[in-house]
Formats: structure tokens, sequence, C-alpha cells
């Protein structure tokens, strides 16, 4: 970094710094919730910014009606599920994945969808089902995976989505919800596929500041940053992008263009937050014959699980994990009781990591 770089950087956060206002703002991607707490950003900022984390952790956000389809789906002995290491720890209304692996059923977790169609080949007697959890990011992926599944005629690979889109739930949280906050920072990786103007969109409907930024500490920074700007000197609100480097204004029309020719949208319930309208990403009419529901016949179910985890209040930013009395007592990372426990890129998680455990006691009490 150039010494011009480094003396505006150093400005960026004096002004940060100064700030002497009250700014409620929300990171709505967990990977930049993640980040905050590995860079302790939160305890460098005044005490008038407080960031509060939002819906944007796909694991943390995936009903525990799909938790349990899934499981149902494995009392079909002839079935195999195919999932990514987080998402099998995370409780459905009776049990989890990972409980279930234990008990003998067929789960195998993976690192790349490839896998899925390794396991559909090297297991013809087996109807390989792979979870399919993300968000605009992740979708094309899957709709390639669909496409090529197609092409192959592979007739024994399904997909069971969870794919969720980002642009439905905002409206949903600063609309119906009425959700009030003084600034947004928008996923960079999202951005990069819907492009600039669906967080637009939001910005001038609600009137809430925005900026897309990526995930290093100086960019974390640098939307902070501008969004003080926005507040304290009364500009015109607006969506700033500061992520160009990856972000363009109408996005990757490429994969844009794979999830509309796989995907319709649907309603979808957020786990904590409710029913969102066309928020959802399902498997169309023309590739149906991949979707594991319209397979095994059966429906996701409207089911909780009532315990005393707040997740529903983190991922809305109406409170702290430190403000939910099961965070660092009856839900740690070894034993969690909720998904924003769960996820590696769950607030809860997160703020557990930067504290450490004998100061999440204190923050419990």
């Amino acid at each position: 970094m150039g010494v011009e770089n480094v003396d505006a950087v150093h400005k960026m956060i004096q002004r940060i710094m100064l700030f002497s206002g009250n700014a409620r703002i929300m990171e709505i991607c967990g990977t930049h919730t993640h980040q905050i707490a590995r860079y302790g950003i939160r305890s460098l900022l005044p005490k008038g910014i407080r960031l509060v984390s939002g819906p944007g952790c796909p694991v943390c956000v995936t009903e525990a009606g799909y938790i349990d389809t899934a499981i149902t789906i494995l009392d079909d002995p002839d079935v195999k599920i195919m999932s990514f290491g987080d998402l099998i720890r995370v409780p459905g209304s009776r049990s989890s994945l990972q409980e279930q692996k234990a008990m003998g059923k067929d789960i195998s977790v993976v690192y790349s969808p490839e896998d899925a169609f390794r396991a559909a080949a090297e297991h013809p007697d087996k109807q390989t089902v792979f979870l399919a959890v993300g968000f605009e990011t992740t979708a094309p992926l899957f709709a390639a995976l669909v496409k090529q599944a197609d092409k192959m005629n592979i007739n024994n690979l399904f997909f069971l989505t969870a794919l969720k889109q980002m642009e439905p739930v905002l409206h949903h949280m600063l609309g119906t919800l009425e959700l009030k906050v003084d600034g947004l920072i928008c996923p960079g990786h999202v951005a990069a596929i819907t492009g600039q103007n669906p967080f637009q969109i939001i910005s001038d409907k609600y009137g809430v500041p925005a900026a897309i930024c990526g995930f290093e500490a100086l960019d974390i920074f640098a939307g902070i940053h501008e969004l003080i700007q926005q507040i304290s000197d009364k500009e015109a609100v607006r969506t700033a992008n500061l992520y160009k480097r990856c972000v363009r204004e109408d996005g990757n029309t490429m994969a844009k263009s794979l999830i509309d020719d796989v995907f319709a949208p649907a309603d979808v319930v957020w786990r904590g937050i409710g029913m969102v309208p066309d928020s959802a990403y399902v498997i169309n009419k023309r590739y149906k014959r991949f979707d594991a529901l319209e397979r095994f016949g059966i429906r996701i179910p409207d089911s909780g699980r009532p315990n005393t985890c707040l997740c529903g209040d983190i991922l809305l930013g109406k409170t702290e994990p430190g403000g939910c009395p099961a965070f660092g007592r009856t839900c740690t990372p070894e034993n969690p009781a909720g998904p924003c426990m769960v996820s590696s890129e769950g607030a809860c998680s997160a703020w557990y990591k930067e504290m450490g455990e004998e100061r999440c006691l204190q923050e419990s009490n």
C-alpha cells in the first residue's frame, strides 16, 4: 500500500472515530458478520455505532421444516443424503441430520457439489439427494448442476432446495416488519451476481443508506465510513458500490441467466422471520424431475422448535447474541441450541469466537 493510500485510510478511520452520533448499522451478510468478529472491528468503533446482524447466513435462515423433510426422505433405505458440513448440525423440530447419521442413516458431508455426481454414478442403486442451500451466490452453481444432470440423463440424483433471494427479504424486513436501521452493509458476493440495482431499489424505497463492500477489514471500514458520511452529512441516500473490482451495475448476466433457466420464484419460510413472498428459488417445471419434493411426493411442513433460542430476533437485528439467555450457557458451538450458533457465518458463533467463553458468560448474565 502506497503512502497516499495509507494516509487516506488513516483519514477514513479517523472520521469514523470522531463520529459522535448514534447509528444502527446492519451487516446483512453472514460472511461480514464473521469477518467483523475475526478482525475485532466492533470493539474499535465509537459507542454510538452499533453493528447488528442480518438474515444473510443461509444455514441460519433454513427452516426447521426443511431439516424435518430431509429426515423424512431418509426413511427410504435407498436414499443417500449429501450436504455441506454446517447444515447437518442444524436442529429440526425433532432431530438433526448429525443425529440421524449417528443412528446409521446414509448421510455424507461434501466439500464440492461435484461430489453429488460421483455419488450418483458410484451408487446407482441409491437415490442421491443433494441439499441445495444458499443465496444468489450459490444458486447459479446448483442451476448448472441441474442442467448437467439433465444433459447426462442422470436418473438417481435429486435436489432438495432451500435457495433464497436477498431483495425480497429486505423488502419484508424494512417494509412489512418495519425494521429500523440507519444503514446497510450489503454483501459483495451477492451483488456480484445480482448487480447493484436490487440494493439501490431498497435504498430508494425505504430511505436507508447502503454500501456494497468486500470482506477484508479495510473493505468493511470503508463501508462503515460511507454510511457515516451519508448519515452525518445528510447526503442524498444512495447505494454506494465500494466493491467495483467484483460488482458491476447489472451483475453477472451469465449467472443470472442460469438461475432464470432452472429456477422459479416461490414463497418460503425463513427461520425466525416467517413467510416471505417470492423469496425462494425452486426448480421450475422444465427440470421438475430433479426436484426431491416431486420425486418423493412430499411437502416441507411448517414446523417449529420451541426453545429459549432467540435466533429469530438476532437475524432481524432486534437483539444481539449477548441478549439471548441461552448464549454461552446452554448454547455453545459444541452444543448449539439454534442455527446462529451452528454455522460458522452465524452471528452467535462469530460473537462466541470473538469474545471467548469467559466473556460470553459475563455478557449473558
